[in-house]
């Protein structure tokens, strides 16, 4: 059961400050400040901006940690204050870290890797021996809170976050009785900028409010962003004997694995879906709203778009992709849409797919476009495509 939610977008710095800003429609993609963009081909992205890590951290922290994780702690900050939980008043090993990670601090390591070749490698900081790994973002978080439990971190690109979530939950069922999973990512600055160019995956549309257009006759990739989302997971009798009051439940996961290119066999999102519902207990009708991973890459739509209507029936289930207003976070992607997700159904409302002027699928989904839409909910199904072939599909259930 999710208890807690901490969120940090380009459109929000809080969790409320961004449902707000996705119902209002609006957009933290923009042109590239952290660094400059000029020279390369894709110049927009979904930055965290206003974020100043000296408000919220100890000076100590400042220099070991990349601005991913001076992120990430803010985020876990949140989400802990929200459960209401304080992990260090547990009995020792009660409570664990399961974060998701794409690459690791890319900013932390490209500013020591110049200090190497432009100063030699007494310039290099210690702290470089782990401020740069994929799992510094758990490390850091289990000792910032005292958390010793079981831990780890998944690295599976944006279905990621759906990973760690669903190992977070099979720690809880094993008997962790508090976890703190997500994902919060971002590789804003030259070194990470390149290697996501390399992709082939982003836009370079110039426009903000067309660039990322999933779904759309005009899609041509997609726009980064950093951020995510921070979550605390607990036992539903624990959580309902201190009085939490829970967002709701993780029913049902799956993840596969797509063929080899060139083999003949069928993508694996729709297997995943199929599993996910099946672990859940639940029918395609049973669902009442889909996040799409919504790639933004003309073929990869086609796929989603194609297995939504052959899983739920064309046209069957609203789907929503509110992504477009923040960029696709790398490993932050999958956990955010989980806390949205969990907001809309607390809220009976989805929130909006934003900048779709010439839908490409309306055959096949029904997109929510424009606005948000009021609506009855108790499931929802999140989705998250890694870059390589990963597929996740998570299940969400409203608390009762």
């Amino acid at each position: 059961m999710v208890t807690g939610i901490g969120v940090i977008a380009a459109n929000g710095l809080t969790t409320e400050g961004y449902w707000s800003a996705l119902l209002r429609g609006e957009s933290g993609i923009d042109r590239i400040t952290l660094f400059d963009p000029d020279g390369y081909p894709a110049r927009l992205a979904g930055e965290v901006k206003g974020f100043d890590a000296k408000k919220s951290l100890p000076g100590r922290l400042l220099p070991q940690t990349d601005r991913m994780t001076r992120l990430a702690l803010v985020a876990a900050d949140a989400a802990l204050a929200d459960s209401g939980v304080a992990p260090a008043d547990l009995v020792p090993y009660a409570s664990g870290v399961v974060t998701a990670a794409s690459g690791g601090g890319f900013e932390f390591g490209q500013r020591e890797l110049q200090a190497l070749w432009s100063r030699g490698g007494s310039h290099v900081s210690a702290y470089q021996s782990f401020a740069w790994f994929y799992p510094v973002n758990t490390g850091q978080i289990s000792i910032r809170h005292n958390m010793r439990g079981a831990s780890a971190t998944l690295v599976a690109e944006q279905a990621g976050g759906l990973d760690a979530v669903a190992k977070a939950r099979r720690h809880v069922r094993d008997g962790t009785s508090y976890m703190v999973t997500g994902g919060v990512d971002s590789a804003m600055c030259p070194w990470g900028w390149l290697c996501m160019t390399r992709s082939g995956r982003l836009t370079t549309v110039r426009d903000p409010r067309r660039a990322y257009v999933p779904f759309d006759h005009d899609a041509a990739g997609h726009v980064p962003g950093e951020g995510g989302a921070i979550l605390t997971l607990e036992d539903p009798g624990t959580a309902r004997a201190r009085g939490a009051t829970p967002y709701g439940a993780v029913v049902g996961y799956a993840a596969t694995f797509d063929p080899r290119p060139g083999s003949g066999r069928p993508p694996g999102l729709a297997r995943s879906i199929e599993l996910a519902l099946a672990e859940a207990s639940l029918r395609p009708g049973d669902i009442d709203v889909v996040y799409a991973d919504a790639a933004g890459v003309p073929e990869l739509d086609r796929i989603e778009a194609d297995t939504l209507a052959a899983v739920f029936g064309a046209r069957a289930v609203p789907v929503t992709a509110p992504k477009t207003m923040t960029g696709r976070l790398l490993a932050g992607g999958g956990a955010l849409d989980v806390a949205t997700a969990l907001l809309g159904l607390r809220d009976g409302v989805i929130p909006p797919t934003v900048g779709i002027d010439r839908p490409a699928h309306a055959d096949a989904i029904d997109l929510v476009t424009g606005e948000p839409r009021t609506a009855s909910l108790r499931h929802a199904l999140v989705l998250a495509r890694g870059y390589g072939g990963h597929n996740s599909a998570l299940v969400l259930r409203r608390a009762d």
